[in-house]
């Protein structure tokens, strides 16, 4: 029993879900779970619908018909004009036109999750279509049925005794007879309210699903190779790591890299199942295999993480840094939704770098400047290099001036800005 996750990149166009079906229509002598994530740039188009439904800018609709346009243009090259999932796809729509249509009476992380993740809704439903069209034997589920969470809207927490619960007495007969295309991303409370899992969270549905039905393996379809030792845009020779531990696969993801979402790799730790991350571009080749094994890194790996904020913090009365300031400060940081990505401290002082995310940092620092003395540097770029060196750090040091490094036996942090020319 195997289970694919293919991400937004994979389907944005005919073309691509072509080539998924494609991909899929080769395993299917084995039992297969495909999560598929919504198309292209579909979540960001619906967080600014639901931003503008919330501000009430009167744009919702506008936004809403181009990104209806988009989908109906897949459709058509697709499908004929006559297939039913045209209207399927149609009502799909409506569940966000009736909540457009009233004046928003609810808290903004709700409303977020009943808008956004009908961008799952819409995909999963135009790749099972496609797939039983091309003569597939596919059914198509609702993960809200199956991924039952709490209430922590835009972050549920997976209630992972009714999950498991739930999947391993309703799926296993499905997929006997059919392969089983399902949502990445969402999930559903007790009350069957929508919930999301947290951005990018499709690879941790994936892993859900994985876990539960006791998979094999688990293979994530991206753009790239496999897990590269840096991200292309920022390096024109990377290297493929063709085996990887999960204690490194977790370091990488924990310092920023994208590959795999965090919260992925600890339920298939746990059941010891593969991840094989593998591209879609070029499906025959093998990609990155990550599970136990004793291999370390062969090659340093490197993080980039730009728009970073320097955030400095020091009692107004210069008492130490004790344990209830930590905690007031990370509950700062926790209801403001503000992941930090680097941090020191000493006697007097706590230091962070987070990302630039606008409006909730803007909140974060006036809240702390209620209690704190603040300082604040913006514009700043953090490097992560595991398992470094002297040579790697000197190469992506280039014009660069340290603001904060922080070291340990295998990594290396560094919070940098430019030179002045």
């Amino acid at each position: 029993m195997q289970v694919f996750k293919f991400g937004g990149a994979s389907v944005k166009s005919a073309e691509n879900i072509k080539n998924v079906v494609s991909i899929v229509e080769k395993y299917r002598d084995s039992s297969l779970l495909v999560v598929v994530s919504a198309m292209g740039k579909t979540t960001d188009k619906l967080v600014r619908i639901t931003d503008s439904y919330y501000k009430q800018t009167g744009e919702a609709f506008d936004l809403l018909e181009s990104l209806k346009q988009e989908h109906f243009d897949v459709l058509h090259a697709l499908f004929p004009a006559d297939h039913p999932v045209f209207d399927d796809i149609a009502n799909t729509f409506v569940e966000i036109e009736w909540i457009l249509e009233e004046e928003p009476q609810d808290e903004y992380e709700y409303l977020f999750d009943q808008i956004v993740s009908v961008g799952e809704l819409l995909s999963t439903k135009i790749v099972a279509a496609y797939s039983s069209y091309m003569g597939q034997p596919t059914q198509w589920v609702d993960a809200r049925d199956f991924i039952l969470t709490d209430n922590s809207y835009r972050e549920g927490k997976v209630d992972w005794e009714k999950t498991e619960e739930k999947i391993r007495k309703e799926l296993p007969t499905i997929l006997d007879e059919y392969i089983v295309v399902t949502q990445g991303f969402i999930g559903s409370t007790t009350e069957n309210f929508t919930t999301t899992l947290g951005r990018e969270g499709s690879d941790y549905s994936a892993a859900i699903f994985a876990a539960s039905l006791n998979a094999e393996n688990i293979t994530i379809w991206k753009d790239v190779p496999g897990v590269l030792n840096a991200d292309p845009k920022w390096f024109d020779k990377t290297e493929l790591i063709p085996e990887l531990s999960y204690t490194d696969a977790i370091e990488l993801t924990y310092y920023g890299a994208t590959v795999i979402h965090p919260k992925t790799i600890k339920p298939l730790q746990n059941k010891k199942i593969t991840l094989n991350v593998r591209s879609f571009v070029n499906p025959e080749e093998p990609g990155t295999q990550i599970k136990t094994t004793n291999q370390t890194l062969p090659v340093p790996s490197f993080i980039f993480k730009v728009n970073q904020v320097f955030i400095n913090i020091q009692p107004r009365d210069f008492s130490f840094i004790v344990e209830d300031n930590f905690s007031h400060i990370f509950d700062a940081f926790h209801k403001n939704r503000i992941k930090i990505n680097m941090m020191h401290n000493s006697a007097i002082s706590f230091s962070v770098a987070v990302d630039d995310t606008g409006e909730n940092v803007q909140s974060l620092l006036e809240q702390l400047e209620k209690r704190y003395k603040v300082s604040v540097e913006s514009g700043l770029e953090l490097i992560t290099i595991r398992y470094y060196n002297q040579q790697t750090i000197d190469r992506v040091l280039v014009n660069k001036e340290i603001i904060r490094e922080l070291k340990d036996s295998y990594t290396c942090q560094m919070l940098v800005k430019d030179k002045d020319e």
